[in-house]
């Protein structure tokens, strides 16, 4: 080498340290002691005192409004396709507006934002190209597979190989897809971009996260060996499958972490379930390239290091089988995905019969579990960081058993509104970035939100292939099998700007300006329970973010430091999570009573409505003048010494500005805080807030404010008094933001005070 029966361990709900995951985003050299991890995202707080005590019902409502400096400026990096231009380079003339097809018009989104990696589109008008979502039946696209047994059988799998998602004869037509599309264009350079920096690395180095376990050695092993087979089938240089082979040979020597049947941390299964995965895609893609001793030497170290414990799992002989019975997260998705990928790889020629005992569990298992993590409405229990991980794992096995056996055996469709969870991610990505509320897990690394691309084709949602097209993370070599290239038309061609998501675990609103200006105005808002989120949520039933002017003006802390003692132990109320800032009620956009937590087991209720506006097909869209949408909540059941607590959010004059009122019945002080990266200046009232970023201007105010309510600024630390965690929190220092174009003064209007409960569309005219 150059360079079951047994009581099962949950990572969730226990004091194991070893089930933590990895939130450092680097790898350490080999027996260098793991730093201290910090936090990731530095936002800064400042708080409202509502009222130092709050006897009787009072309303306090904030209006949020927005308006471009006149010195700001546009700034926009390359999109993966090396182009690289802000809207002020896009005239009437360019090929976008005049194309009348997506080869000569090139991508629709002709930027990628280089603070928040989001597309950016130019201002055009261009209906046959913008047309509806719809995948064209006479389009250029994959030809038939002809492997389509009439009684797929998941031991019964094609001749040729590969047969992991991605069969020969996709890439015999791969090339020709590639000349005639810009976006496969882009990623086919981009993968090989990527494929050679990762070339240039030596070994990924073995690291144990404390006790937290290996995943992003598993993961980023998997990245690279995707790059490298893909770049070895379009090129049949060798040098990559020597490449692939260091690599494989690395992470199964006596030098990568303990030399025994413990190698890949199966105690933290998700390690073995990703590095299985790896094998599996490394011995199905470079099949015709090894050895027979190569061969040998892969499905032993598969066997030994993944497999085996996956049956010792299933035989009900280990005590971290706990995710087989589990639906509320990416565990079963992401460890039987990996199961199932490594014994489609070795079947045939696996002598031990361990992946045929495994592919008699693992698809069953699957679609009683991992099948069920989507709710009723589409949303993702865990977090929207966490969807990634487990959308991933769910597309990876129902594609490799679409291509490897000719059926996916209901793990797409078992869950009637399994589809509706591609409609949870879009509308969970505001202007800026995401809703990101709850913990935001482990480095991604080939982890992408390309499962809307299967998902999209397989479920006839074209909406989520052409949204999904546009995104940064599309150009990976999943994409380039999984992208259906008849897919015709604009994802924002009819789709509503507004979207509520009622399932009570969740419960929150998604309402926008628009779907394609950069500098839209969006607000997400939530409520939901304090608990059954897998450990991964915070106390936060009020929370909310708000983009305007290109930028997030209220946002998320995200996760705390994953190998914090106790961060994973319980979600009782007294658990030592939600001593931790960025879990706590305080570390929230949210009120406050009396400096204390929310209660776990709120129940909170929901109202909202919408005027249904739609953009249409140009990404130049006019907001009606009538166009509005409201949510509010009883969110009384989350506070202890509180005996009426309402929050609610609406749009208003044209969707340019932004109403969050709240009204309080409590015994205790109160206070109302919103976490910004924004400067902020207070009038000498105390009552209006002029935030400034990045040469953009926010004016928050109070309206109808109680006596004594003025703004104030205070650090993001726990206050005074609150129980100290068992170590100090994380610094949540600043960070810049980008910026968007909005109203002159006098476009501003002051909304009618109206109670909650009256609310309706035109409550507010």
């Amino acid at each position: 080498m150059s360079y079951g029966a047994v009581p099962q361990r949950s990572p969730y709900g226990n004091n194991d340290p070893a089930f933590t995951e990895s939130a450092t985003g680097f790898i350490n050299p080999q027996g260098q002691a793991a730093a201290k991890k910090k936090g990731l995202s530095p936002w800064i707080k400042f708080g409202i005192p509502v009222a130092l005590v709050v006897i009787v019902a009072a309303v306090v409502g904030g209006i949020l409004g927005s308006r471009k400096s006149s010195s700001s400026s546009s700034s926009s990096s390359g999109s993966n396709s090396g182009k690289a231009s802000g809207d002020d380079e896009i005239s009437s003339n360019a090929p976008l507006a005049t194309a009348t097809n997506v080869l000569a018009a090139g991508r629709f989104a002709t930027a990628t934002d280089s603070k928040y990696m989001v597309p950016i589109y130019p201002s055009a008008t261009n209906t046959a190209l913008f047309a509806a979502p719809t995948i064209a039946a006479s389009a250029s696209t994959w030809p038939r597979d002809t492997f389509a047994p009439a009684n797929p059988s998941p031991l019964q799998v094609r001749t040729d190989r590969p047969r992991l998602i991605a069969p020969k004869y996709k890439w015999d037509a791969l090339p020709d897809l590639i000349r005639n599309d810009p976006y496969l264009q882009g990623w086919n350079d981009t993968i090989f971009k990527n494929a050679s920096d990762y070339r240039a690395l030596r070994p990924i180095t073995y690291f144990m996260d404390g006790d937290s376990g290996i995943l992003d050695n598993a993961r980023e092993f998997k990245m690279r060996i995707k790059a490298f087979g893909y770049v070895y089938h379009m090129t049949q240089n060798t040098g990559w499958v020597d490449r692939a082979w260091e690599e494989i040979q690395h992470v199964i020597s006596p030098q990568f972490g303990p030399d025994d049947e413990t190698k890949w941390n199966p105690t933290h299964f998700l390690d073995a379930a990703e590095f299985s995965a790896g094998f599996g895609i490394a011995y199905d893609w470079f099949y015709d390239a090894w050895s027979d001793d190569q061969k040998a030497t892969i499905r032993a170290g598969v066997i030994r290091y993944g497999l085996n414990h996956g049956a010792a799992v299933y035989a009900g002989t280990a005590d971290y089988g706990w995710w087989t019975n589990n639906i509320t997260g990416n565990w079963n998705c992401v460890c039987n995905g990996g199961l199932t990928l490594a014994s489609l790889a070795i079947l045939g020629d696996d002598t031990t019969g361990v992946a045929t005992g495994l592919l008699g569990q693992t698809i069953d298992n699957a679609k009683a579990n991992c099948a069920r993590a989507v709710q009723d409405d589409g949303s993702w229990a865990e977090s929207p960081n966490y969807w990634y991980f487990g959308t991933t794992g769910h597309a990876e096995m129902a594609s490799a058993l679409l291509t490897a056996t000719g059926s996916h055996y209901g793990l797409l469709d078992v869950n009637p509104d399994y589809f509706r969870t591609g409609t949870f991610h879009m509308y969970v990505y505001g202007p800026t970035s995401l809703f990101d509320y709850g913990d935001h897990g482990p480095p991604k690394f080939s982890t992408t939100a390309n499962s809307m691309l299967l998902y999209g084709d397989q479920l006839n949602h074209p909406e989520f292939i052409l949204y999904q097209r546009e995104q940064h993370d599309a150009a990976e070599p999943w994409s380039m099998f999984w992208y259906n290239p008849a897919v015709n038309g604009a994802y924002w061609n009819g789709l509503a700007l507004d979207h509520f998501f009622d399932q009570e675990l969740v419960q929150w609103a998604s309402m926008r300006s628009s779907w394609t200006d950069d500098d839209a105005l969006y607000v997400a808002i939530k409520a939901g329970r304090n608990r059954g989120h897998q450990t991964h949520n915070d106390l936060d039933v009020g929370d909310f973010v708000f983009d305007a002017l290109g930028t997030r003006w209220a946002g998320e802390l995200g996760s705390g430091d994953y190998r914090s003692p106790q961060y994973f132990n319980s979600e009782l109320q007294d658990a030592e999570r939600w001593k931790y800032y960025r879990k706590a009620t305080v570390g929230q956009n949210t009120v406050c009573v009396a400096n204390g937590n929310q209660n776990v087991e709120s129940r909170p209720s929901v109202r909202h409505d919408s005027s249904g506006t739609a953009q249409g097909s140009s990404t130049a869209f006019t907001v009606p003048d009538d166009s509005t949408a409201f949510w509010t909540t009883d969110m009384t059941s989350a506070y202890f010494q509180a005996s009426s607590v309402k929050r609610g959010a609406r749009l208003l004059n044209k969707r340019r500005q932004f109403l969050l009122q709240d009204e309080l019945t409590a015994s205790a002080s109160i206070q109302w805080r919103m976490h910004t990266n924004a400067t902020i200046s207070i009038d000498t009232a105390g009552t209006t807030a002029t935030l400034s970023l990045d040469n953009q201007t926010l004016k928050i105010s109070i309206l109808n404010a109680p006596s004594g309510a003025q703004f104030s600024t205070v650090q993001p630390v726990r206050p005074e008094g609150m129980p100290e965690p068992l170590v100090p929190d994380q610094a949540n220092p600043g960070v810049t933001v980008l910026a968007w174009p909005g109203m002159k003064e006098e476009d501003y209007v002051t909304p009618k005070n109206v109670a909650l409960d009256d609310w309706s569309l035109r409550s507010h005219d």
